[in-house]
């Protein structure tokens, strides 16, 4: 169903200053990566700047698909959203070419990672293993949201 059929059930898109907002209270999504076959998808703790810009960590070891996949991709997708009901959930899906932060920038990255959902083995792990971080700038955001009843429920005309 498109987007301009739902907003007839009540379905809205979001605006920027929505999206913004939800993106900053949130701090984990799934980033779809192209691979052969079909996309390689990927629950990720994420960090946000405010304005444009995703930031991810990654655990890095000898080899790692998520690495050699994000390495090639021209574009990436994640997918940020919550459900608390049937008729209360929001979702914003972003676009945009992942891109490594240099090691010696990854400190003036660190405010922007603050807000990502981590899992505690992970933060272990980190001291273990290296770890890389990668920007997504946001080529393209599309965010929307159901807020309550469709109409024609709960005693409301259609």
């Amino acid at each position: 169903m498109a987007l301009d059929e739902l907003e007839r059930v009540g379905v809205e898109r979001m605006t920027d200053g929505e999206v913004r907002d939800f993106l900053a209270s949130q701090g984990m999504g799934v980033l779809g990566l192209p691979a052969e076959g079909a996309p390689y998808l990927l629950p990720m703790s994420f960090g946000y700047d405010g304005d444009r810009t995703l930031y991810f960590s990654y655990l890095v070891g000898e080899t790692s698909r998520k690495t050699d996949l994000t390495e090639r991709a021209s574009t990436a997708t994640f997918l940020v959203y919550t459900a608390s009901s049937p008729f209360v959930w929001q979702s914003v899906r972003l676009t945009g070419r992942l891109e490594r932060v240099p090691d010696d920038a990854v400190d003036e990255v660190a405010d922007a990672l603050g807000n990502a959902w981590r899992p505690a083995v992970f933060e272990e792990a980190e001291l273990e293993r290296g770890f890389r971080v990668y920007r997504l700038p946001i080529d393209e955001q599309v965010g929307v949201k159901h807020t309550g009843l469709p109409p024609g429920i709960g005693g409301e005309k259609m």
